[in-house]
């Protein structure tokens, strides 16, 4: 017991107050002492553990705490400028899809403008395109041409003057009827309609001005090489040096027709080339024979032609009303082909009818069509 009851006793004291009287009692309770004084310094220590580790703790969370802050901020804004990034890309592609809409109308106008243009150009091609083929005519000699002495030795040198005669596609139910006098032809233009009898019928003919399709006239120019030719189908079986020495040395070998070589060109792309010689009369025999023999790794057998220089001079286009011929239009298939003819030139004859003597006519039936063409002079028509 305690000296005064109010105040609390120690463990020595309640350990004392409570001793056995046994030896052996007060050895298990000293131990027992012993035993319970550790476990209040390892508790007394692991408290001090548990409020170091609760003050380090604390102070990591209020780190974390304020780098969450940071971030939650940090983000506030990147979602803000990203809200500002978005509302501009959504304008600018608004803005883009106006412009983009505003292109492809105008690339419809221009598109429209365009196929204008091609038909417009595809008119004026059909007016002036010159197709035609040529017959093979002899070709007569009117003179020389004074050339300079080095012109005449490199080449030979031809003229030709190309002359399309105007044309007129008269198409069926139509007549072509060509006056002596041109005061005809302006009398019956002046009439609505002529009433041409036909056995026991009539019809009405209307008379129309005739216009010509365009015609053209040009020069043109040839010049053929007397030394140099042209050669093909010679691929590059070898390197491009050695190709070329190949191609020299063998258009010089004169036992096959060659000579001596002044200059070769050659294009390993197309495999072809010219081969210019020092002489003439080489070029002229080689283009004759037309095949030549290289000597490659093996023989090469290339086309040899000659080499021709064009050129397009005092090139005209014209176009013209013929003045004394009159297209007929409206005409019936009443009568045969050949009557229907005979009754058109016996009206167009007579004074009465303001006619006068028919140069030529020329009618086609419905059905049929047939290309008329006009000399430069319009005194005469063939059908």
């Amino acid at each position: 017991m305690s000296d005064s009851a109010g105040e609390p006793q120690s463990l020595d004291e309640k350990f004392n107050a409570a001793q056995p009287q046994s030896l052996d009692e007060k050895l298990s309770a000293a131990q027992e002492l012993q035993r319970l004084k550790k476990l209040i310094e390892s508790a007394e220590d692991e408290k001090s553990r548990l409020t170091l580790e609760k003050l380090a703790s604390d102070s990591e969370k209020k780190k974390a705490q304020t780098e969450t802050e940071s971030w939650i901020d940090s983000e506030d804004k990147c979602a803000e400028q990203f809200r500002r990034d978005l509302e501009e890309i959504q304008e600018e592609l608004e803005n883009l899809d106006r412009v983009t809409q505003d292109l492809k109308r105008e690339y419809k106008d221009l598109e429209k403008k365009l196929q204008l243009k091609r038909a417009e150009t595809d008119s004026l091609q059909q007016r002036f395109k010159i197709k035609a083929e040529i017959p093979v005519k002899r070709v007569k000699f009117t003179h020389s041409v004074e050339e300079e002495q080095e012109d005449q030795e490199e080449h030979v040198e031809s003229v030709f003057t190309v002359t399309q005669r105007p044309s007129y596609l008269l198409k069926g139910g139509h007549a072509l009827i060509t006056f002596e006098e041109e005061k005809v032809s302006e009398q019956i233009l002046r009439l609505a309609k002529c009433s041409v009898s036909c056995d026991k019928t009539k019809m009405d003919v209307k008379p129309y001005a005739l216009t010509l399709d365009p015609s053209v006239k040009f020069e043109v120019h040839i010049k053929v090489s007397k030394k140099t030719v042209k050669f093909r189908n010679a691929p590059p079986t070898l390197p491009e040096e050695r190709m070329r020495d190949r191609l020299e040395l063998s258009f010089s070998r004169a036992s096959r027709g060659g000579g001596e070589v002044e200059n070769v060109q050659y294009d390993k792309q197309n495999g072809t080339g010219h081969v210019t010689f020092l002489n003439t009369g080489v070029a002229e025999n080689l283009a004759l024979r037309g095949k030549f023999c290289v000597d490659t790794d093996s023989d090469m057998l290339v086309d040899v032609l000659p080499l021709y220089q064009y050129q397009l001079k005092k090139f005209q286009t014209y176009s013209g009303v013929p003045n004394r011929t009159v297209l007929l239009g409206g005409i019936q298939d009443v009568i045969d082909e050949e009557d229907i003819q005979d009754h058109l030139e016996i009206h167009f004859q007579k004074p009465s009818n303001y006619g006068g003597e028919v140069e030529s006519i020329k009618y086609v039936p419905s059905g049929k069509q047939l290309m008329a063409f006009f000399s430069e002079d319009n005194t005469d028509t063939d059908a």
